[in-house]
């Protein structure tokens, strides 16, 4: 057994009990059913699947015998279309951010629960459809000089998913960007209207600078070095390079809850209560500043 699938499977283990909490504390506390919750519990199930797939891809491989050519398939498009749904709700509360400070009067009244759902179940839809490629044909195993790094996505295909997957991150990197400027002319706004000290605004915009550089840094960190190398080696390269960089992007299943829904005030008020039915006063409500992005 390689150590490195050790590793992958403890990795998704990890994964899938970490985010299964925070599905369990949002289905069971009524009050955090916004749309912005119901983005973070998108995000979450998406990454509690990718550490199930983890998991059975690990069984397939050890465990099952004789080798299953349906169950090797269906543990790779699990694994696809749960990381898909990963990084298309990542883009999702990215732009639910966004338009949360540039519409900021209507963003209430405009982002229904219904409205939220619907885009939610659409997107869901699209990537269980890019998992059932590797069941419709999108593999090598009959041609296994095809394959890419991605074993059974063809080198081709990879390249594809790679790809899209690059220009979804340019996209999220252009929308934060963006989210910047807002929110530093917000605390502008706020500094003149109510004569803050220029400390405070530098404050209020740094702290927002720093949460930016932590989301984007994370996932570039992760992600970008598998997604290009998977765009220029094939199977023919040795199987150490793929799991060294395979596994920092699986360790990004395993940071998302940590910065999208541990690191909420309201979720941390639920667990505190879960947990020894109190809330301790430094969660004690305060107003969202423009840091909050």
């Amino acid at each position: 057994v390689s150590p490195w699938d050790i590793a992958l499977c403890a990795t998704g283990t990890a994964v899938a009990g970490e985010n299964a909490l925070v599905l369990a504390v949002l289905f069971y506390t009524p009050s955090l059913r916004a749309p912005m919750f119901l983005l973070i519990g998108s995000l979450a199930l998406a990454d509690l699947l990718a550490g199930l797939g983890l998991v059975a891809n690990f069984a397939v491989r050890y465990l099952l015998r004789p080798p299953s050519e349906a169950a090797e398939l269906g543990a790779a498009g699990l694994l696809l279309a749960a990381f898909s749904a990963s990084v298309c709700s990542l883009l999702a509360i990215t732009v639910d951010r966004y338009l949360s400070l540039y519409n900021a009067l209507t963003y209430h009244s405009e982002r229904t629960l219904g409205f939220t759902c619907a885009m939610v179940l659409l997107m869901w839809l699209l990537c269980l459809g890019v998992g059932l490629l590797p069941l419709l044909g999108w593999n090598c195993l009959r041609e296994p000089s095809a394959c890419s790094i991605l074993r059974p996505v063809t080198k081709d295909n990879a390249a594809v998913l790679a790809v899209t997957f690059l220009l979804l991150f340019a996209l999220m990197m252009q929308l934060y960007l963006q989210i910047c400027k807002i929110a530093f002319r917000h605390a502008q706004q706020i500094a003149v209207q109510h004569q803050f000290i220029a400390t405070a605004q530098a404050t209020s915009t740094r702290k927002g600078l720093s949460t930016l550089s932590l989301i984007l840094g994370t996932f570039a960190l992760c992600w970008i070095p598998f997604a290009i190398y998977s765009l220029v080696a094939d199977s023919s390269y040795p199987a150490v390079y793929t799991y060294s960089l395979a596994l920092p992007a699986t360790c990004n299943s395993l940071i998302n809850p940590i910065i999208y829904a541990f690191r909420n005030p309201d979720i941390q008020k639920s667990l505190w209560l879960a947990c020894c039915g109190c809330v301790p006063s430094t969660l004690s409500a305060r107003p969202r500043t423009s840091s909050d992005v």
